[in-house]
């Protein structure tokens, strides 16, 4: 053996097989995963959505938290858990009922029940981005919670391999979903399920999920086989028709979408009546997104020409991870604005300690108490948050023809 060879082979293993290797290490950690699952939640693992104070719940409702202690003395709408000083706690069930007594005596239709009305089509909002990264999961997650929270019935489908957001909603795929459970079920070319067999209840009240994990690769895979044999729908068309059988149980759907233009992308973006796409502010961030923007249109091109429905409600670039006094960043929101004007949401989301604090125990910032952070830290990040789910409600209402906007 010549000296280079022996250098390259200091402290290596002879013939060490990277398959193996691999599979231990992900062994260890899924293993080591379900352990950290088993201590933050409870011993079934199941996760439950923290009450509410009086204030975030008029807040969400709306009204003055004095109006809701009115209620209460009043003897009107749900019994809240009364803690130390008298202090009222709302869980989300509390909050829905809220809602429908408080829509009883609205003067104005969907003051607070927001969701569709007969002859509102369904909001399929599918969430993409090509580089990995730019915060897809986390608006994803956060969009849904948020709109179930304001009342709407929401269905959040995880369509990424990774399965981030069924993570972050109480699913460890390789444990939960040992059988299949995800999209793939319903959309395969062979044998399909019904979609209702697939949708799960999660702890929010008003949001249900489809979860995700590596058994959507396997669409990735059939496809082609499926095209050259022309067997079943067209492969654009099959997350649309799953779709369309539980179209009047829900106002929106969200779609967390692979970091990648695959077979499962364009079959979402052909169901989606509304596109939002994340971008991190920074140069290489926005040449990725250059390069997803033109594959996109070249592909969805020919999906059209095939007889895709290419017609949107809206398309919105939504700033992620945004750190305001970060120079080069000012620079390229500027650019992204002064390129794309509207479709540019007018509020960003803003990098935070808080939101990624949160992530560690596998939660959103409207799942932990304020309390755990510094009082300033915390309302910037939700307000941020706030901001961009209350403007992309917005849209969904215009979309709706409710109210007037941009």
């Amino acid at each position: 053996m010549n000296s280079v060879q022996e250098r390259l082979n200091i402290g290596r293993p002879l013939q060490e097989r990277i398959d193996q290797l691999v599979g231990e290490h992900a062994l260890k950690l899924s293993e080591r995963l379900q352990a950290h699952r088993e201590q933050l939640f409870p011993p079934d693992a199941s996760k439950m959505l923290r009450k509410f104070t009086s204030g975030e719940a008029a807040d969400l409702l709306g009204v003055k938290d004095a109006y809701l202690r009115k209620l209460h003395l009043d003897g009107k709408g749900p019994e809240p858990e009364i803690r130390a000083g008298g202090r009222r706690y709302y869980s989300p069930e509390d909050i829905q009922a809220l809602r429908d007594l408080l829509e009883q005596g609205a003067k104005v239709p969907g003051t607070y029940l927001p969701g569709r009305r007969e002859g509102d089509h369904l909001q399929v909002i599918t969430v993409i981005n090509f580089k990995g990264g730019s915060g897809k999961t986390t608006t994803s997650a956060h969009l849904a919670q948020k709109m179930a929270l304001d009342g709407y019935k929401v269905l959040a489908v995880d369509l990424d391999p990774q399965a981030s957001l069924s993570a972050l909603h109480g699913f460890q795929p390789e444990f939960d979903l040992l059988d299949g459970g995800t999209l793939y079920d319903a959309i395969r070319y062979d044998d399909p399920v019904p979609v209702q067999d697939i949708i799960q209840k999660t702890y929010f009240t008003n949001l249900d999920i489809i979860p995700g994990n590596l058994d959507l690769m396997e669409f990735e895979h059939e496809t082609p086989r499926a095209i050259a044999e022309r067997s079943g729908n067209l492969f654009f068309t099959r997350v649309g028709d799953v779709l369309a059988e539980i179209e009047s149980d829900y106002d929106v759907v969200v779609i967390d979408c692979p970091p990648q233009l695959g077979f499962l992308t364009m079959s979402a973006l052909s169901a989606a009546t509304a596109v939002l796409v994340t971008v991190h502010p920074q140069m290489l961030d926005v040449m990725s997104m250059c390069q997803f923007l033109l594959m996109t249109s070249n592909l969805l091109g020919v999906v059209a020409e095939a007889g895709g429905d290419m017609t949107y409600d809206w398309l919105r670039y939504v700033v992620t991870r945004y750190e305001p006094g970060d120079g080069p960043q000012n620079q390229m929101v500027t650019f992204m604005r002064s390129m794309f004007g509207d479709h540019v949401l007018n509020n960003s989301v803003l990098k935070s300690t808080a939101i990624s604090d949160a992530g560690i125990t596998k939660q959103t910032l409207y799942e932990v108490e304020k309390s755990q952070f510094t009082r300033a830290t915390y309302d910037r990040a939700i307000e941020s948050l706030n901001a961009v789910n209350g403007e992309i409600e917005g849209l969904v209402q215009q979309a709706w023809g409710r109210i007037d906007g941009a």
